[in-house]
């Protein structure tokens, strides 16, 4: 049976391929985003970051959010999926938590805090200013004095300061109804001389982040330079390298990215800038941009336009951005990795059925259904080949015992006998290895997209995204323990290698012992290997098994002398 056991090995070797990819071409095959270089002394370095440094002022002692808040001037923020607030100190927006979205399933679980000042616990924050020599420019000391008294959707707020030399500094902030800032700043020379200044835009945060980075899903230091979305730098590369990578590029984008949340800095699409990231004292780390140096003569005015997104990584807000406002390949916040060209129709059909019907449960299984029915024709391949298979196995016996001394002869007999009933014994897996881009494309969407977080299904299954929590090791939660993450495994992975066993007793017994013995256990080895994973997807591979099974009976019922040649 060399048939059958290379076509095992070619679905484990497609599996490997689908899920070692990403690592291996990450490692050896980084993304072409050159950080910007100068010659000095006959060797290529990286440019110094002219942005501002946001670690020279932080706070020597870390204190309680709410104290730190109270400790500076505030505009607040307040949007239909935002609350916050503008420290007008240093100009920087620091205090964000987003309304929508929820820590744990928990009912009195608190919003996701996004944003916090420098000096508070995981401080995170944006800031905008300027650079230059040879002027009085504001810093992080900086108060700012503004327009208004709230920023909504309705209402942009403008942040003013001026100098003792006639410049007059001016950041006007403006929101959608999303996740979006936009920020114009502009200086107005009314003095004696021209000036020259280089705006900057940054992102600040303290250690690293909460979520784990794996080869599947890059967490950390990410951006968008040259057109090319660049997942190579980490936060390990930074601790080792705290001067960081710089890029020259135009548009683009740069921040940081955790499993479901988004902080980035982005400036005008059209314009050249210097950008990317650096470390600092204290677990500091910063991703930042800065324009090309403005002259700005005596009595004019000076502006250039960026964006802050900070807020969840939603995949059609993220699209409409990438199409609307033309920022270069924003959607690529989302590692959806080398196979998106698969994961983003799974996507795409999976949130439809799901607005369709409001229950993620159900598009799960209504995908599953669609899939199994759009395969329906191989599945009738599938069936001819196991049934064929099934009418040789008392020939192939046969066969095994006369020449069970002779395993070359057996080999070319066994073969003479295939081409002679025109059966392909490699037929009937045509449907498995299909069904591995359907399932390594699903496995990235639950793990990936926001949308399918937090999403219940029925009974004790309340969220999709993350394992099957009832588990028989502590009698159903009966007990008062929470069992070893390996031997937790939940209702919905049982289920999956019930079925997997089912599935394979219906399928033509391999004529090899060993393979057998294989086929035997693998179902069982499967239901541990699948325990961790999202609920969506063993519930996804589990009525795919029911499907599975239900057309194997229905087509054996139509073939009624099937079962009998198992018998024989």
């Amino acid at each position: 049976m060399d048939n059958m056991r290379n076509v095992v090995l070619f679905a484990i070797l497609a599996v490997a391929v689908l899920f070692g990819w990403p690592l291996v071409s990450n490692r050896y095959f980084p993304t072409a985003n050159p950080p910007a270089t100068k010659i000095v002394d006959g060797k290529s370095v990286a440019l110094p970051n002219p942005a501002a440094d946001p670690t020279a002022d932080a706070p020597a002692a870390v204190r309680g959010r709410a104290v730190v808040l109270a400790e500076t001037p505030r505009i607040p923020i307040d949007t239909p999926r935002l609350r916050g607030s503008i420290n007008l100190r240093g100009a920087r927006i620091d205090d964000l938590v987003l309304t929508t979205y929820r820590e744990s399933i928990a009912k009195d679980s608190p919003p996701i805090r996004l944003l916090s000042p420098a000096g508070a616990p995981d401080a995170y924050f944006a800031g905008f200013g300027w650079s230059g020599e040879g002027i009085a420019l504001p810093n992080a000391q900086t108060v700012w004095t503004a327009s208004g008294t709230r920023l909504t959707p309705a209402t942009p707020v403008t942040l003013t300061w001026a100098n003792p030399t006639g410049q007059r500094f001016t950041i006007r902030l403006s929101i959608d109804s999303n996740y979006m800032f936009t920020v114009e700043q502009s200086i107005a020379n009314a003095g004696g001389g021209a000036v020259s200044a280089r705006p900057w835009s940054l992102v600040s945060r303290i250690g690293h982040s909460k979520d784990p980075s794996s080869w599947t899903n890059h967490v950390g230091p990410m951006g968008v330079f040259g057109g090319k979305a660049n997942y190579s730098v980490d936060f390990k590369d930074l601790d080792s390298a705290p001067a960081g990578e710089r890029f020259n590029t135009t548009g683009g984008w740069a921040g940081f990215t955790d499993k479901y949340w988004l902080t980035a800095v982005i400036p005008d699409q059209r314009t050249t800038v210097d950008a990317g990231f650096r470390a600092g004292p204290g677990g500091a780390y910063q991703a930042d941009f800065t324009t090309a140096p403005a002259i700005v003569a005596p009595g004019a005015t000076v502006r250039s336009t960026s964006r802050l997104f900070a807020g969840a990584k939603e995949v059609n807000l993220l699209d409409g951005y990438e199409d609307n406002l033309g920022i270069a390949r924003f959607g690529k916040a989302i590692d959806w990795g080398w196979f998106e060209v698969v994961e983003k129709p799974i996507f795409d059909i999976l949130d439809w059925l799901f607005r369709t019907t409001g229950n993620f449960g159900i598009a799960i299984i209504l995908l599953t259904c669609l899939v199994r029915g759009l395969m329906f024709p191989v599945a009738q391949k599938q069936f001819k080949s196991m049934a064929a298979m099934r009418v040789l196995q008392p020939k192939m016996k046969a066969l095994q015992e006369r020449y069970k001394d002779d395993k070359q002869k057996l080999q070319q007999e066994m073969l003479a006998l295939y081409q002679k009933e025109k059966v392909n014994p490699v037929a009937g897996c045509l449907p498995i290895l299909l069904q591995i881009p359907i399932f390594y494309a699903l496995y990235k969407v639950l793990m990936l997209t926001i949308e399918m977080r937090h999403q219940p299904f029925a009974l004790w299954i309340r969220d999709l995204s993350a394992p099957d929590p009832m588990t028989p090791v502590n009698l159903f939660g009966l007990l008062p323990f929470t069992p070893p993450h390996m031997i937790a495994i939940g209702v919905l992975p049982i289920l999956l290698g019930i079925t997997m066993y089912l599935q394979f007793k219906l399928n033509p017994a391999p004529a090899d012992p060993v393979q057998q013995q294989v086929f035997s256990i693998m179902p069982w080895i499967f239901m541990f290997i699948m325990a961790p994973f999202a609920a969506g997807l063993q519930l996804y591979w589990t009525v795919s098994n029911l499907l599975t099974i239900a057309q194997q009976k229905f087509l054996y019922s139509r073939h009624p002398g099937m079962p009998a040649a198992d018998t024989k």
